[in-house]
C-alpha cells in the first residue's frame, strides 16, 4: 500500500476524482446554504478535524514560515472557498470544472514572472491557447446570457490564480514541512476567520432542522472532508514531490469529471464546453512538465 500511496500517477488521479466531483457537490450545497456558509464550513470543519496536528505545529513554527503557510492558506485555500459557491450561482458547475483547467497555466504565467522559470516556445504558445480557449468559453457559453454574468466566471478565473501562487509559495517557501503539517497549519490559522464570517450570515438562528438542510450539510462535510482536507494534504504532497505545474495538472481530468455530474444532474451541454474545453486542455498539454525541470530561482 505504501508503494501505491508513493505513486505520484496514483494520487493525481484520487485528487481528479475528489476535486472533479467538487463542482457538484458545491451546487446541491447552494439549494440551502448561501456561499459564505458553504466557504466558511469547509474551512471551520477542516480546521476542527485537523487542529490537533496544526495547532502544536504552529506554537513550533518561526515567524517567517508562520507568515507563508498563512500567505498560502489565504490563496490556497481560503479564498478559492468562497469565490466558487459565489460564481456558482450564477454559472453551471460544468463550465466551473472547465474554467478551474486554467491553474497549470498559471502556475507557468506566474513561475516565469516572479521566479524566472524557463520556458520554452511551446510553452508560450501553451499559455496562449489556453488563455483564448478560456476567453471563448466565457464569451460564447452561457455566462453571456442575461441569466448570468461573465463576472461570475472571471471569479473561477480569479480562484485559479490564488491556486497558482499557493502552489508557488508552497514549492519554494514551505518544502521543511510535510503536506499534512502545511495542510493542518494552514486551516487551523483560517478557522477563526472562517468561523467570524459564518457567524456574521445567521447561519446558526436561520436555518431549520429540515431533511433538505440536513442533506446539503451532508454535502458540505464531504467537501470538507474530501474535496479539502484530504485532497490538499494530497496536491501539497505532489507540490512538494514533484513540481508545481505536475500537481496541477490534475486540470486535465478535472473539466470531464465536471461535464459528467452536470449532465447527469440534468444541466444543458453547450457545444462551447468541447471547444473551449479541447483549447484549454491543448495548452494544458503544451506547458506540461519537462524532463528538464527547472530551478525556481527568486528574482
Amino acid at each position: 500500500m505504501k508503494g501505491i500511496f508513493g505513486n505520484r500517477w496514483f494520487l493525481l488521479v484520487i485528487l481528479a476524482l475528489t476535486w472533479g466531483s467538487s463542482f457538484i457537490m458545491i451546487k446541491k450545497s447552494l439549494l440551502e446554504f448561501s456561499p459564505f456558509e458553504i466557504g466558511s464550513l469547509r474551512v471551520l470543519i477542516s480546521g476542527v478535524i485537523l487542529s490537533f496536528i496544526g495547532i502544536p505545529v504552529i506554537r513550533k513554527m518561526k515567524k517567517k514560515s508562520l507568515f507563508y503557510v498563512a500567505l498560502s492558506g489565504l490563496f490556497g485555500n481560503f479564498l478559492p472557498l468562497y469565490l466558487f459557491p459565489i460564481a456558482q450561482t450564477h454559472i453551471s458547475s460544468s463550465l466551473a470544472g472547465v474554467l478551474d483547467s486554467l491553474v497549470p497555466i498559471f502556475v507557468l504565467v506566474l513561475g516565469f514572472i516572479f521566479y524566472g522559470v524557463r520556458t520554452q516556445i511551446s510553452q508560450v504558445f501553451g499559455a496562449i491557447i489556453g488563455f483564448f480557449g478560456a476567453a471563448t468559453l466565457m464569451f460564447f457559453s452561457e455566462s453571456n446570457t442575461e441569466e448570468t454574468q461573465i463576472g461570475y466566471a472571471l471569479l473561477i478565473v480569479f480562484a485559479t490564480i490564488c491556486y497558482a501562487i499557493a502552489a508557488l509559495i508552497v514549492k519554494d517557501k514551505l518544502g521543511h514541512l510535510t503536506s499534512i503539517e502545511l495542510t493542518a497549519s494552514m486551516f487551523t490559522m483560517w478557522a477563526v476567520p472562517a468561523l467570524v464570517i459564518l457567524l456574521s450570515t445567521g447561519f446558526f438562528s436561520s436555518h431549520e432542522s429540515t431533511p433538505e438542510t440536513w442533506t446539503a450539510f451532508g454535502f458540505v462535510s464531504i467537501l470538507a472532508i474530501f474535496g479539502t482536507t484530504i485532497a490538499i494534504v494530497i496536491y501539497y504532497k505532489l507540490i512538494q514531490d514533484t513540481t508545481p505545474i505536475f500537481a496541477s495538472s490534475v486540470s486535465y481530468l478535472l473539466p470531464i469529471l465536471a461535464i459528467m455530474w452536470g449532465l447527469l444532474d440534468g444541466e444543458k451541454f453547450s457545444p462551447w464546453y468541447i471547444f473551449s474545453g479541447v483549447l484549454i486542455l491543448i495548452g494544458v498539454y503544451l506547458i506540461r512538465e519537462k524532463k528538464a525541470k527547472p530551478r525556481m530561482v527568486p528574482r
